[in-house]
């Protein structure tokens, strides 16, 4: 298989990219931040020769947040069938849920222990590239003994941005600045956050009682 591999740790990557290789793969670039990432990735598709798999860290410049991840679920918002495996040594709630989530498969998400056992994840790979699911299992329990049921459960990871956002007083010509929408794009966000919430047009200050939402959430 071709690979885009993306760590920020120059040791790991270098190991991985060894690793990789003697399992019979070919890592055609590598990345040391999420832009670089998504840089290197349009790279490749635009030269005709996108990955058969991408690779990537969870928490990776430029915020050593969950970067990583972020990025995975911009890849697959623009390639819906790209095959991708998220290794990490932390689990990222919100995040690793919305991409385990994704309908269409081909999707990974292992803690970067599971790679010590060669044969696994080997095997790993070659599920999530054929459009599998693999999910370590410490991921599973983690996820399920998270999960209450709760009024922000059915908002997607941007629009839980752009609701916090909101809660912080931004308007949408801001919310589009600081997440880099457009102003459409903003209000199509909002729409359907009014909508998961449950707030109908016939709604007074739908805005507010949304943010009252989120901050009660926030609370509990």
């Amino acid at each position: 298989m071709r690979l885009l591999l993306a760590e920020d740790s120059a040791l790991l990557r270098e190991a991985l990219t060894a690793l990789l290789e003697r399992l019979g793969h070919t890592v055609v670039a590598t990345a040391r931040s999420a832009p670089e990432l998504l840089g290197e990735f349009d790279l490749l598709v635009n030269s005709g020769d996108r990955p058969d798999l991408v690779i990537t860290d969870v928490r990776m410049p430029p915020d050593n947040s969950d970067d990583g991840l972020r990025a995975a679920l911009e890849i697959r918002a623009q390639h819906p069938h790209q095959p991708v495996m998220v290794l990490s040594q932390y689990i990222a709630d919100t995040y690793a849920r919305e991409l385990l989530t994704l309908p269409d498969g081909a999707i990974g998400y292992l803690l970067k222990d599971r790679v010590s056992r060669v044969r696994d994840f080997a095997a790993a790979l070659d599920t999530v590239a054929a459009g599998g699911t693999v999910i370590d299992p410490d991921v599973v329990q983690h996820l399920l003994s998270g999960s209450r049921p709760g009024p922000l459960d059915a908002l997607t990871a941007r629009e839980r941005e752009v609701l916090g956002l909101m809660a912080d007083g931004q308007s949408n010509s801001d919310i589009a600045g600081t997440l880099t929408l457009t102003d459409a794009a903003v209000s199509k966000h909002i729409g359907n956050i009014f909508t998961k919430l449950g707030l109908g047009p016939v709604e007074e200050n739908r805005r507010v009682r949304a943010v009252l939402v989120y901050l009660d959430a926030a609370r509990s």
